[in-house]
């Protein structure tokens, strides 16, 4: 071992042992040198120490370079790390600290892509070793989505072997799971295309990249929860690949038609077009965001492909299991149907086995009420009958599975008790409608019908519900004899007075008194209206099936004549006092009034209109079930 001394002329260069602890005050200014990348300091101290620059000075055992590569990315600690890698002997560059990295390790952990390329250039084969988790700066780099640090450490690899960038499977898939998992789609195609075998690797507990694509909800649009206009721009955006972007017509468009002839054909055609699309987008963030998310499942989608091409390239059934049973069920578990149509696509047979819990993926998809995978059903034509009647090991068959109540993390999306119940009663009749007579008849091994384990399932959401549309209904009905009282007074009163001659109002010719008399009308028989609904939901006998369209009907209708009450009566107030002083000395006060009425109207909105949007779209709004694509699914 080298002598801890570290006076001046003593050979240290490639020490690499650890400083006790009563040396390590002597390498504070070295340390603090390269927090600061103060070169000029370094310089020194290394001058009256020499091969400190090369020396342990921290409790994880690491150098300046090591500490100083992570210490920022600035022209400054750039610069101080250059020249620290040329004060350096090559053989120094490999020293490592606790954890067996180098200071390759730490600048590609850092995403300091410069600092990597410095010491890279000096020492090339540091991209190669691996760490005491046998990790190597590769990974380090995908597990800390560092992705320029990942490119270049790719590009820097590009032409050696297999086996030497990998040196077991384990090694392999984790590379590719990283790149997976840190959302860098477009590279893991690459690595897949240009490294067959890692498609088909796997690591020591089983996982693959498959496996890690389908627990990605986020790489696809099913993962995606966007608002009506959001969807909107979603599906006309244009996306680019292969260096120009194609304009899709469909929102489900996987493939993009860039290789054909006619298109290839057209090439400036397009570029000149789109170059105008993508400068407005780019003007857009909102727009660009999406663009970005669009591109982004684009690419989930075509390295979904390109695995699935590998492991069925395998041509064993034993490969087929260990890799596509865990995907399929992950992406049945998260909902994620794009995922579950690209391994039937590959490997029909998937649509119809068991997965590990007994059921089938249309079985958990009831369960875990994913509209969107259970809607691949009708794209089966007439095996859809055969799904319904298959029962579970405990004698369930879909519609059974249906009875049962959701999980509550599913539950929670819906607003309210009784908008929970109404999605209930939503999945229970549309797997119904599937169903044959038999199917809705057939009890399990607990001797039930669907029915009866629906009911017994769903008793206490029942009761919630009940208690739920009580409270909003008394809510509303206090306000709502308010303004009947109200307008009702304001009706025998009107304003300014009636003329005794002939009986008529002094303001009858004035447009503002028939605004007046209008919303005042409006607003009395709409409060009435709200007021004997909101009472008929207190005495409604909340049975099941009311909640599946009577109960929020009629909500909806109590809601809406109560926000159109508030509303006339504001505008009836408005103009009765506009009467009063439009035409005097005081008309300004009609400023801040008119102002202020907007606040009863504005409150009401943002407070209620949220519940009113809600059950609207729950009982009126567009189906969550129906078919999806015309592509066939099996």
């Amino acid at each position: 071992m080298a002598s801890s001394s570290n006076q001046p002329g003593e050979n240290m260069a490639i020490s690499t042992s650890k400083p006790e602890n009563d040396e390590f005050w002597r390498y504070i200014p070295l340390y603090q040198a390269a927090l600061r990348a103060d070169w000029a300091l370094a310089k020194r101290f290394s001058e009256e120490h020499e091969g400190a620059l090369a020396r342990i000075i921290k409790t994880f055992e690491e150098t300046a370079l090591q500490i100083a590569v992570g210490a920022g990315r600035s022209t400054r600690a750039i610069n101080f790390i250059r020249n620290l890698v040329d004060k350096m002997p090559p053989e120094a560059l490999e020293i490592v600290n606790a954890y067996k990295r180098s200071a390759l390790f730490n600048a590609a952990w850092m995403g300091n892509t410069e600092a990597v390329k410095i010491i890279w250039q000096k020492r090339p084969s540091l991209v190669f070793d691996r760490d005491k988790y046998g990790y190597s700066p590769l990974d380090i780099a995908a597990v800390n989505a560092k992705k320029d640090t990942l490119l270049y450490l790719l590009d820097v690899t590009k032409d050696d072997p297999f086996s030497k960038l990998f040196p077991d499977e384990d090694s392999a898939a984790h590379l590719l799971i990283s790149v997976i998992t840190s959302g860098y789609y477009e590279i893991a195609l690459y690595l897949v295309e240009k490294y067959p075998k890692l498609a088909v690797s796997r690591r020591k507990n089983g996982d693959c990249g498959l496996q890690a694509l389908a627990r990605k909800c986020s790489a696809f649009k099913s993962g995606s929860r966007h608002q009506w206009w959001q969807r909107v721009i979603y599906n006309h955006v244009p996306v680019k690949l292969n260096d120009f972007a194609v304009s899709h017509s469909r929102g489900d468009d996987i493939e993009n038609a860039v290789d054909d002839p006619q298109v290839a054909g057209q090439k400036y055609k397009w570029a000149a077009r789109l170059l105008v699309q993508y400068c407005c987008i780019s003007a857009v963030p909102c727009i660009k965001n999406i663009q970005e998310q669009k591109e982004m499942h684009h690419q989930a989608l075509k390295l979904l492909k390109c695995l699935c091409e590998r492991v069925r390239s395998l041509n064993d059934s034993n490969a087929y299991d260990s890799h596509i049973n865990e995907a399929i069920y992950n992406a049945t578990k998260l909902g994620i149907h794009e995922v579950i149509e690209g391994i039937v696509e590959s490997f029909p047979i998937f649509a119809m086995v068991k997965q590990k819990d007994g059921w089938n993926l249309f079985q958990m998809a009831v369960i875990e009420r994913h509209a969107n995978v259970f809607n691949l059903i009708y794209q089966m034509e007439d095996f859809r009958a055969v799904i319904v009647y298959w029962k579970d090991d405990s004698g369930n068959n879909l519609l059974h599975l249906a009875g049962r109540q959701a999980p509550s993390n599913k539950l929670n999306l819906v607003s309210g008790a009784a908008l929970q119940m109404q999605r209930e009663l939503q999945w229970f009749q549309e797997v119904k409608k599937l169903a044959n007579p038999h199917d809705t008849e057939c009890r399990n091994n607990n001797d039930q019908t669907p029915a009866m384990l629906f009911f017994q399932e769903h008793e206490k959401l029942v009761a919630e519900g009940e208690t739920w549309m009580k409270d909003t209904a008394n809510s509303c009905t206090i306000p709502s004899a308010l303004i009947v009282t109200m307008v009702f007074a304001a009706a025998i009163t009107v304003p300014g007075g009636i003329n005794v001659i002939d009986g008529l109002p002094f303001f009858s010719k004035e447009a503002a008194f028939k605004i007046f008399v209008i919303s005042d009308t409006i607003s009395l028989f709409a409060s009435i209206t709200s007021l004997m609904v909101f009472l008929s939901i207190l005495t409604s006998r909340y049975a099941e099936g009311d909640f599946l369209f009577v109960l929020p009907n009629r909500l909806i209708i109590g809601l809406a004549t109560l926000f159109l009450s508030i509303t006339a009566m504001v505008i009836a107030f408005s103009c009765a006092l506009y009467l009063l002083v439009g035409n005097s000395d005081k008309a300004w006060m009609l400023y801040p009034v008119a102002a202020l009425a907007f606040i009863p109207i504005f409150s009401f909105t943002s407070l209620q209109f949220p519940l009113l949007r809600d059950l609207m779209v729950s009982t009126y709004g567009p189906r969550i079930f129906g078919k999806q694509s015309d592509h066939p699914f099996y």
